[in-house]
């Protein structure tokens, strides 16, 4: 094998090195660096090709949540060269049409240069499974996906006919018991209301698991919350005109999830309180003399509450009050010495 086709070959490779996991993780990662291998092994002569970024159709199944987020890749590429291809494979029906197996924010950054007109990338003789599998393998192999992208991207292949939950937690090397807890917390959360928070990277299992349960539970606004979320984004917006501010993507998906996280604590709250004074205060009972209405008694979170109609009759039971109610403490420690 000569020098160059070595080196054509290796770049594959060190994309499934890329985020070298540690010795613990390396027999999950295994099946990762297959996926890659193979991707690799598939390649066509390993030739890196300088293709027209519209030749390149991406319709693979999403599995980031801001792809758009390409401008500081689009600077780097511009300055320095794309350094690492995209893996293509051929489009099985347009002659000179590809299909995006991965590298799509390279391919996006350059489709919004206006320096650079070309991307490079290998070609690749894969099937629509095998196709799959290198895209989870080399973004699992960057481990820069958020749990909730993960988790969203596991309900997109069981939506989408890849497998099973059992295959699918095969091929991103994570439990089925963890698999579905997450197709759980995707449909809790809603999609849609996903995709407004956004990647929310540094928000894991507990606190996404914690808001889809609350969600559930008090059957919360998903529009509502979504509004909040959108807030966020409208406000960093204005920012951004007015004060100059150019957000951080991350900072803005972290904090609508806060944003979210907050609007539900507060509506918990509030049902909850609404929820014990409800329990506690039972309705009111009716007082009557002689089967007529006479007030009422009602037993609230600080005490016994008794009106009277009667104004004369309240002005003598207000004067007695002392003496009756310790003949009727009386009573009720008699009562309870029987």
């Amino acid at each position: 094998m000569t020098t160059s086709k070595k080196k054509r070959m290796s770049m594959l490779d060190s994309l499934a090195a890329a985020g070298a996991p540690s010795p613990t993780t390396a027999t999950s990662m295994m099946s990762n660096n297959r996926a890659l291998r193979s991707a690799r092994d598939a390649v066509d002569g390993h030739r890196v090709w300088d293709l027209d970024p519209e030749q390149v159709l991406d319709d693979r199944l999403s599995d980031r949540l801001d792809p758009d987020d390409v401008a500081d890749l689009r600077d780097a590429i511009e300055q320095n060269g794309q350094t690492v291809p995209i893996l293509v494979r051929r489009h099985p029906s347009e002659p000179d049409r590809y299909l995006l197996v991965y590298g799509r924010r390279r391919l996006e950054a350059i489709r919004n240069s206006e320096k650079v007109e070309k991307v490079r990338a290998l070609v690749a003789n894969l099937d629509d499974d095998a196709a799959v599998r290198a895209q989870i393998s080399e973004n699992m192999a960057r481990r820069d996906l958020s749990y909730i992208e993960k988790a969203l991207f596991a309900r997109e292949l069981i939506d989408n006919g890849f497998g099973t939950q059992a295959q699918v937690a095969e091929v991103l090397t994570v439990t089925k018991s963890s698999i579905s807890m997450a197709l759980s917390i995707v449909d809790m959360v809603g999609v849609d209301l996903i995709r407004m928070i956004g990647a929310a990277h540094g928000i894991g299992r507990p606190r996404w698991d914690a808001l889809a349960r609350a969600i559930e539970e008090y059957g919360l606004d998903r529009e509502m919350l979504m509004h909040a979320a959108e807030n966020v984004y409208t406000k960093s917006q204005v920012d951004m005109v007015v004060e100059g501010q150019v957000p951080d993507p991350v900072d803005l998906s972290g904090a609508a999830f806060e944003a979210v996280a907050k609007l539900v604590e507060k509506t918990v709250n509030t049902a909850s309180t609404a929820k014990k004074q409800t329990q506690i205060q039972p309705k009111p009972q009716v007082l009557t003399l002689d089967g007529a209405r006479v007030g009422g008694v009602k037993r609230t979170a600080k005490g016994v509450a008794i009106t009277l109609e009667n104004g004369e009759f309240a002005d003598w039971l207000a004067a007695e009050a002392q003496d009756l109610i310790s003949d009727l403490h009386a009573r009720w420690k008699q009562r309870g010495e029987d």
